[in-house]
């Protein structure tokens, strides 16, 4: 059996160790191999080197690989975990993807803070591109990573990323308490109210959906081989709004979405629910893309 792959990347700023923090614990409890990455921008090196010589390009570099060593061990070592340090030159985004790939990635570990790969350039129209390539699953990390994931929640629409990420979840938070939440909205209630309707008929119409909904849940997590212990959701809503309040409700740590998530959208970062969520959820986001 192949060992599970996790790829941190830092840009080695304050708020990007919550980020290898993160990573390091995931690594420590799911028995999975941890490496960092630190691209240097290779345009500003290249100024540098212009500007003051080859012996000041060659020392950041040199630079760089202690800080990385540094920060490897410091995290590393009190958890038991031995961690691989890569440093490349070259785009930022780009020089992630070919690492990411590279090392076989299964998940891919970035910070919601900090310098460089942060949330708000995976945001950006280069980002959105550029992550369309990524084969792995993203994490986005925003909260200090205190203890292991202990409530997870995972919307599902019944595309069909939604089996995927439910084994996504058990796999990286196998022991946090997991929700399952299908929001709906009912097709064509405004046009029905409209045209007359009854309420009886309406409210009929809404609670088949809702059942059929439920039906659909349960045997989703049974064809995800989910075990007992999830909590399984159904409510009447905008998806992003009843995620976000199940988030405050239940304390959660950790949201997984899809790519092809919520029903709305083609393409996670291109869809404004998906979008909000990312800007607007407190926790960390993992991204199941496949």
């Amino acid at each position: 059996m192949n060992t599970y792959t996790l790829l941190a990347a830092t840009d080695l700023s304050s708020s990007s160790r919550y980020t290898t923090q993160r990573a390091a614990m995931l690594a420590q409890q799911i028995g999975a191999q941890l490496e960092l990455v630190h691209v240097i921008e290779k345009r500003e090196l290249e100024e540098l080197q212009r500007l003051l010589g080859e012996a000041l390009k060659e020392n950041i570099r040199s630079q760089t690989k202690e800080l990385l060593d540094k920060l490897a061990g410091d995290i590393g070592e009190p958890l038991g975990v031995s961690i691989g340090c890569h440093v490349v030159e070259g785009e930022i985004l780009e020089s992630i993807t070919e690492q990411a790939d590279l090392l076989s990635t299964d998940l891919l570990i970035i910070g919601a803070r900090g310098s460089s790969l942060t949330l708000q350039q995976l945001l950006g129209t280069t980002a959105e591109r550029l992550l369309r390539g990524i084969r792995c699953p993203v994490l986005t990390v925003k909260q200090p990573p205190l203890k292991t994931y202990q409530s997870v929640l995972l919307p599902i629409d019944f595309s069909p990323w939604s089996i995927g990420a439910i084994r996504l979840a058990q796999t990286v938070a196998p022991q946090a308490k997991l929700t399952l939440l299908h929001a709906y909205e009912i097709p064509f209630e405004a046009q029905m109210r409209i045209v007359g309707e009854k309420k009886g008929d309406i409210q009929n119409y809404r609670s088949n959906v809702c059942q059929d909904a439920k039906t659909r849940l349960n045997q989703t997590a049974k064809d995800a081989g989910l075990a007992a212990g999830w909590r399984p959701l159904v409510v009447n809503g905008n998806a992003v709004q009843k995620i976000l309040e199940q988030e405050d409700e239940q304390g959660v740590d950790l949201i997984i979405i899809g790519r092809h998530g919520l029903g709305v959208v083609e393409e996670l970062f291109l869809g404004s629910n998906a979008r909000q969520l990312l800007i607007h959820a407190k926790c960390d986001v993992l991204i199941a893309n496949r």
